[in-house]
């Protein structure tokens, strides 16, 4: 039987983020005024109360502001007892009195802090959690936690078993809807359950040796079609994201978007072995008195009773399990083990599309796949490099704690650009006397399914008609071998109109690297084409050269700055190799195969992600 859990994450943020700004009313800032700290504080029972009256058990995240307060202490307490609740810690909720006091700063990102703050950080907040309870938590989290302060956490305090760790897809496009104020990156990583690696927190663990000790959990469960095309802030099953989306009747106060989408989450356990996961963190800055962005507090609240008696519902009908963090770290390691992809087959339900998107994610690779483009891969994150990636003050990436990317439509432009050169896409072309169509073209739907350790997506065939008369139907299936770091693209042509004639199928990738819109700097790439003992090369210099050649056995760039190697095999009887070097106008890179087929023929391309070094 399908399994549908939940996670419902409560924090008693004592100076609620965005609140002492919308309930000062003007007057200067003071983190200690007591109408802030009261109306916190009823929040939070508001919020647990919820949560209570429809049977769902919380994790109840005190803050570093909230220990100070001995009623939230004492109410952690009696909801431990009486519902079972699980008293953790959360490093999110900094800022109040003491800390500025202490810390002589406003920041309160815990990842943004050097080091050597981080961990002075780490001891205050866990001692004084210890003063509190007499214990240390099992649960931790912020929206992001970089790997060195897991490390840390794990090492100093070996109870904490899982923690909110990122909050997926937050980077640039959720920075420009704050008017880029927002020094929040961190796409990139998963958006359900994964077991960090030492390394990089965004990199699943692939064995024991890289385990780091915790099960991660993501800060809210996002619309894994909106949320990609858009401002994730707007889509999550966060009802008061829903709200800011605007994804409701202003005449009833109705959200069926918000059921919708905690449904598309039930469904997902139909492409993970029959497990599917959801959560929802809210915070009492969200449900203040003044209300928020133009929803008056009596739908604030409104949205979260509802959303609560949606989860209590699904429960009583035995349709839902919710869980404590650390009672869903046990489940999670026993569940799952280290290679197990964690798939995502998603459905408009917002727009009224037919659009769909496939997500992947391993320890070696992450990637999305576009049906609306032909089964493009749009999305992909070498995870395979575990590359080290150190975030904060005195490092290299004080605010960016995004992975890179090789593949990213949305910041490096995919198929449609509206200039002469190529934007990041993994696709083919079929090409015939003289055109070429590109699959990006090619709108279709994918059907998932599973075995020998593989998961597979099957394409809808699609007809490909070129001007000089000849019909196409071709099929692609796009093939996940797991705990490989390796994708493999079959096209098969299943009928031609005359078929005598061959058609030429031009296998591509075109990549880059980076973590925004921002090009990088590529002089250190170099490219490759072998066939046999001959090797062409091509280091990086925006010249737009080509190397290409007959029989080609691999094409691959090695990218240093990301310490990523990724490679291009083609199986089928005649074949060309080729590598394109970009410009400054267009500074990307291009490896493919043009392999000839006839009808009942097909193509067959590896895509392999490997650390350079």
């Amino acid at each position: 039987m399908d399994q549908f859990i939940v996670n419902i994450v409560h924090r008693p943020e004592m100076v609620p983020e965005y609140a002492e700004k919308v309930t000062g009313h003007g007057r200067s800032e003071d983190l200690g005024r007591k109408a802030l700290l009261t109306e916190s504080l009823d929040i939070f029972k508001t919020q647990q109360e919820c949560a209570h009256k429809n049977g769902l058990k919380t994790t109840i995240q005190m803050t570093y502001a909230s220990l100070f307060n001995e009623e939230a202490v004492q109410l952690a307490k009696e909801h431990h007892e009486k519902y079972g609740d699980e008293i953790a810690l959360t490093l999110l909720g900094l800022p109040c009195e003491q800390f500025r006091e202490k810390y002589r700063t406003k920041d309160f990102c815990i990842w943004m802090f050097s080091m050597e703050d981080k961990e002075a950080i780490v001891r205050d907040v866990f001692e004084k959690f210890h003063d509190a309870f007499g214990f240390y938590p099992e649960s931790t989290g912020s929206y992001y936690m970089d790997a060195d302060l897991i490390n840390f956490i794990k090492a100093e305090y070996p109870s904490v078993k899982c923690a909110v760790a990122t909050c997926w897809e937050e980077g640039p496009k959720a920075y420009h809807t704050c008017n880029n104020s927002w020094y929040t990156f961190m796409d990139g990583g998963p958006w359900a359950p994964w077991i960090p690696s030492k390394v990089n927190t965004h990199a699943p663990a692939s064995c024991e040796a890289e385990d780091s000790g915790i099960v991660a959990i993501p800060h809210l469960s996002r619309d894994l079609l909106a949320c990609y095309d858009g401002n994730g802030s707007n889509f999550g099953t966060h009802p008061q994201n829903v709200l800011r989306g605007m994804i409701y009747d202003t005449s009833t106060w109705e959200y069926p978007y918000l059921y919708n989408l905690i449904d598309q989450y039930r469904s997902l356990a139909r492409y993970n072995n029959g497990y599917a996961y959801n959560m929802m963190f809210v915070g009492p800055g969200w449900m203040n008195k003044m209300g928020r962005w133009e929803q008056p507090y009596e739908l604030l609240l409104k949205s979260y009773e509802d959303g609560c008696a949606y989860y209590g519902k699904l429960k009583k009908e035995g349709r839902l399990t919710d869980m404590t963090m650390a009672e869903f770290a046990d489940y999670y390691r026993e569940k799952k083990t280290y290679t197990e992809p964690e798939c995502a087959l998603w459905r408009d339900i917002l727009y009224g599309s037919d659009k769909q998107l496939f997500w992947y994610c391993d320890p070696y690779l992450r990637a999305c796949v576009n049906m609306d483009q032909g089964g493009a891969i749009v999305d992909l994150r070498p995870y395979a490099a575990k590359l080290e990636w150190p975030v904060g003050i005195g490092t290299p990436h004080i605010q960016d704690a995004s992975y890179p990317f090789l593949i990213q439509e949305k910041y490096r432009a995919g198929y449609f650009t509206h200039y002469a050169g190529e934007g990041t896409v993994r696709s083919a072309k079929v090409c015939w006397n003289g055109e070429e169509v590109d699959l990006c073209l090619c709108r279709t739907k994918a059907h998932f399914s599973t075995g020998d350790g593989e998961k597979v997506l099957t394409m809808d065939p699609v007809e490909i008609v070129f001007d000089g008369g000849l019909r196409v139907t071709l099929q692609t299936t796009v093939t996940f071998p797991e705990g490989s770091g390796e994708i493999l693209h079959t096209r098969k042509i299943l009928s031609m109109s005359d078929p005598g004639e061959s058609v030429t199928i031009r296998e591509y990738m075109v990549g880059c690297y980076g973590t925004t819109e921002y090009t990088e700097d590529m002089s250190s790439l170099t490219l490759r084409v072998s066939a046999g003992e001959q090797t062409e090369t091509i280091p990086y210099e925006y010249k737009c050269r080509e190397a290409a050649l007959d029989n080609a056995d691999a094409v691959s760039c090695t990218l240093p700055p990301i310490k990523t190697l990724v490679t291009m095999e083609a199986d089928c009887a005649a074949r060309r190799g080729f590598v394109r070097e970009g410009y400054a106008f267009s500074p990307m890179f291009t490896l493919g195969f043009d392999c000839e087929v006839k009808e009942n023929e097909e193509v067959s391309t590896w895509l392999r992600l490997e650390r350079a070094d």
